[in-house]
This record gives C-alpha cells, structure tokens and sequence, in this order.
C-alpha cells in the first residue's frame, strides 16, 4: 500500500511585490494555513515520508512552513515539472518516489490537483481551496505502478476544518 497526499499551496499575496506568476509569495492567511495543515498531520501520525514541491516560491514556502509547524524531518524535492502542470506530470514526479517511501506529499497547484485526485481516486470530484490536502491509498507495492489501478480518497482536508 502506498499513500500520496496532495497539497495545493496557500493563498497567495496578490498585491505582493513580485515579477513573474512564479515568484509570487504567500499571503498571512496562507502562512498560517500553511502551518496548521502540517500540525494537523503531524497530530494525526500522518507526516509523509518523501516530500516534493513546485518550484513556485507559494507552493514552496506552503511545504516548508508545514514541516516546521508540524516538526517533520527531511529533505524537501524541488520539482520544477509541478509548476505549470499536468495530472500525467504530477503522476509522473510521483512515480519518482524511492518505494523505501511508503508516502509521499505533492505541494502544488490547481487545477492539477483536483485532476490527480479525479484520477487517482476512480473518479472523485473535488475543488482544491488554498492550503488543503488529499489522501489517497493506492493498492500499489511499487510507485512506478502508480496510476494502473484505482486508489481510494481517504479524506480531503481544507484548513478551514481546523478552526
């Protein structure tokens, strides 16, 4: 069995001094959305073994303020590929994964993460607000056969559930 958590980043500062869409930071709701969802994780022994992230400095910033607000260790996977994505390429990072790994997370995007969930899950329809998570289990003993079979939707998180 392995778990893939999806993460779309926090709300962004669009008024934020910033140059291109991929430089743009996060907004104060978004920091701490950021760190209850990595909290919340961490509360709920969830913290996932392998961690990738968008290039994005908002998908980016949303990663590492998690793992410090919920003390997780390891080294975070910069991945430009999620930037600007598809579901095939979030699948494809996501193949990636040592199988060491038993889970892993994906900061990123929509509307590439209600898509991944959609075709990960066998179909469920959701909408990714900022800062909220997915989990799926798929029956899997290798990550390479990710996307053969259909998982299952465990739970679907927005950090407004938190409080």
């Amino acid at each position: 069995m392995k778990t893939i958590i999806l993460f779309r980043h926090g709300k962004s500062d669009w008024n934020a001094d910033y140059g291109q869409d991929h430089e743009r930071p996060l907004a104060p709701r978004g920091i701490k959305a950021a760190g209850a969802m990595g909290k919340w994780l961490r509360d709920t022994g969830q913290i996932p073994d392998h961690h990738v992230s968008s290039s994005a400095v908002r998908a980016r910033t949303t990663l590492q303020l998690a793992k410090e607000a919920g003390a997780w260790g390891g080294e975070t996977h910069i991945v430009p590929a999620l930037y600007e994505s598809s579901v095939a390429d979030y699948i494809e990072v996501a193949r990636q994964t040592p199988d060491t790994a038993d889970s892993v997370i994906l900061t990123g995007h929509e509307p590439t993460s209600s898509g991944t969930t959609r075709a990960l899950s066998g179909g469920a329809i959701v909408r990714f607000p900022t800062a909220t998570m997915a989990r799926i289990d798929v029956d899997i003993a290798s990550w390479k056969e990710l996307g053969r079979y259909p998982g299952q939707l465990i739970w679907f998180m927005p950090p407004k559930f938190l409080g």
